[in-house]
């Protein structure tokens, strides 16, 4: 199944705790507003409450959106971690100095523009259902290669739910969103993800949970959308 579906095993959840910045970021760039309800889909399928997300709504109307911008962060954890961070913040020297006193915390290391960036690939990522009949993945893969995906293969979760995923380049979102709704395929989720290009590295016990606080104090940031990382964590589920 790939690089991405076994990442996906190890990602937390995405937190919503900031879900006024994602929308506010929506609204800024016309070329997102398509994105809107998927996002929102996504809050919903991830148990975020409705008030929650007409209150994130709300707020991301009320706030002046030119006030944010999208910035990137690299380093490096102990171990040699590679983590790249993806925040949207209204204040950049707040952010920049929170994310280097984390990384110093820790014993790693901001790095510069590009310093990790090259060993992540930037995929859009959709999960689907068939209220009707079942999927035929082969099938299916075979329209959305046109359409710009590259991975497609099926999931089910604990609960015995079973969805369609669909990895494709990053410009590819709104054609493959677009193909899935003409097609009447149900969005369950879509969004951005960074799948690392390398393979995840495992850590000596000290080093790993040094890593893992890292993750949790930059995840735990208010300006912080996503962590993504290379540390193997598999023997700590």
């Amino acid at each position: 199944m790939g690089r991405a579906f076994e990442f996906r095993k190890e990602r937390k959840f995405k937190r919503w705790g900031n879900m006024a910045r994602v929308f506010t970021r929506l609204g800024k760039d016309p070329d997102y507003n398509p994105t809107l309800r998927t996002i929102i889909q996504t809050a919903k399928s991830e148990n975020m409450p409705k008030e929650n997300i007409d209150r994130a709504i709300k707020r991301a109307v009320e706030k002046d959106q030119s006030d944010f911008q999208e910035i990137v962060y690299e380093g490096y954890g102990p171990g040699g971690i590679a983590y790249l961070i993806e925040t949207a913040t209204d204040n950049h020297t707040r952010t920049v100095a929170n994310i280097r006193s984390y990384f110093n915390k820790y014993n790693g290391t901001l790095g510069t523009s590009g310093s990790v960036e090259f060993m992540f690939d930037h995929k859009c990522v959709f999960k689907i259902k068939s209220e009707k009949d079942p999927i035929d993945l082969d099938e299916l893969e075979l329209e959305l290669i046109d359409y710009g995906a590259d991975e497609v293969f099926g999931e089910e979760d604990e609960d015995g739910n079973k969805t369609v995923v669909i990895y494709g380049a990053y410009k590819s979102f709104g054609e493959i969103q677009k193909y899935i709704e003409e097609k009447g395929y149900t969005i369950v989720s879509g969004g951005f993800e960074r799948i690392p290009t390398v393979d995840l590295k495992k850590l000596p016990e000290e080093q790993r949970i040094e890593n893992e606080k890292l993750i949790e104090k930059i995840e735990n940031d208010e300006d912080v959308q996503n962590v993504y990382h290379t540390l193997d964590l598999s023997d700590s589920q």
